[in-house]
């Protein structure tokens, strides 16, 4: 199915999807907690936008969630009165997840050396993120590389009370 979405030139697909929350709580694989997320991240509060590793497999795949919280502090600025998640935070948010799966697939980086999210190609925001919703990513690896080699293109959605699956970016 990867391969009938035209990705053959990406290495790592990102898909942000909706899902059950009873599939959420009764998953077989592993998860990280935010003590884990700390040690493989070097991003700290307010800028760690992951708050939980739901499940992931080594070399395979990674899913990850934000809890969108009124109490950001971007949102005293974006918007006073209309708070409004920014979406470099969003895509930040899907190059951190990415990076955790990186990490668990080829390794931490040495001591010293940081990555650097370079660029996104071809995103969109159909819907705005507001306080309140849940976004889950899910970061395929299609091969295992070392980080330089690391290409993404991201597809989006966010889970917000009764609200159904809408794009965020494409």
């Amino acid at each position: 199915p990867v391969a009938s979405m035209g990705l053959l030139q990406a290495v790592l697909l990102l898909s942000f999807s909706i899902f059950d929350r009873k599939s959420i709580l009764t998953t077989d694989t592993h998860t990280l907690h935010i003590e884990e997320i700390l040690e493989l991240l070097p991003h700290r509060y307010p800028f760690l936008l992951v708050d939980r590793v739901l499940d992931f497999e080594e070399g395979r795949f990674l899913r990850a969630v934000k809890n969108v919280s009124v109490n950001e502090p971007f949102f005293q600025g974006h918007f006073p009165g209309k708070p409004i998640l920014p979406g470099v935070l969003i895509l930040e948010a899907m190059a951190q997840a990415t990076g955790i799966l990186a990490f668990k697939s080829v390794g931490k980086l040495e001591p010293g050396e940081l990555y650097y999210f370079a660029g996104i190609d071809e995103a969109r925001f159909k819907r705005p993120v507001v306080p309140g919703d849940q976004m889950i990513w899910k970061s395929l690896l299609r091969k295992p590389s070392r980080f330089d080699a690391f290409q993404r293109r991201c597809a989006g959605g966010r889970e917000s009370g009764l609200r159904s699956n809408d794009d965020v970016c494409p």
